[in-house]
């Protein structure tokens, strides 16, 4: 239940953030909505921002079988995916204690491409229901030529590290002891707004129970303190 440490998972600034249980990395994950893909292509890196879903210890991630990313990361190029959730602001006393309170996951190795029609479906409806909870049972289902057009893939999280912030400034005992300035956090939440449907639908529509479930709950993955 432990993550595995290797020279690139190891955390050594500010290794007393650094949070080792691996349910700690599934927790970061389930939290946020979007991770940062990154790939070097052509000599220099590229970071793309995309969905995902975790099934297990398997992380999946789509998109565009023309994306130069994912066909570099295909061809066995090894990538570096990171998410970070912020909850909060952090005001310190001095400018140099300024921080930001978060949970941010960093995972490495080479992705591998998923094929076949059931293996791609299944890594479609983790991704989908991560980001769309209840969206797979209700909306299309993709056609054999949207399939051909996706790539999706899957990247073990062996080789990950946890980096985890909270709590109040870490101000030095001179600046606290003066007491000439405020300090403290200001938390960073998300909320859901109201679902607003699609100018082109036709007739009396109800929003879908899914939707609407999802809308009315205390707070999305993603910010939240």
């Amino acid at each position: 239940m432990t993550l595995s440490p290797t020279p690139r998972s190891t955390v050594k600034r500010g290794h007393q953030r650094a949070v080792t249980e691996r349910p700690a990395l599934h927790a970061v994950l389930d939290a946020a909505l979007v991770c940062h893909l990154a790939v070097v292509v052509d000599g220099a890196p590229l970071v793309v921002p995309t969905g995902y879903g975790r099934d297990g210890d398997t992380l999946y991630l789509h998109g565009s079988t023309g994306a130069r990313s994912l066909r570099e990361a295909e061809a066995g190029v090894p990538v570096c995916v990171g998410v970070t959730v912020l909850d909060g602001v952090v005001y310190a006393r001095s400018l140099f204690g300024h921080s930001l309170n978060y949970r941010s996951a960093v995972v490495h190795g080479v992705a591998r491409p998923v094929t076949g029609r059931e293996a791609k479906l299944h890594g479609l409806r983790v991704l989908t229901e991560h980001l769309s909870p209840g969206s797979w049972d209700y909306a299309r289902q993709p056609t054999a030529k949207e399939l051909a057009a996706t790539s999706v893939l899957a990247l073990d999280l062996t080789e990950a590290s946890v980096k985890v912030r909270g709590g109040p400034p870490g101000d030095h005992e001179d600046d606290v002891a003066a007491n000439e300035r405020w300090a403290g956090v200001l938390p960073v939440r998300a909320v859901w707004g109201e679902p607003e449907p699609d100018p082109s639908l036709v007739g009396d529509w109800d929003v879908p129970p899914h939707v609407v479930t999802r809308s009315r709950a205390s707070s999305p993955p993603g910010p939240r303190a």
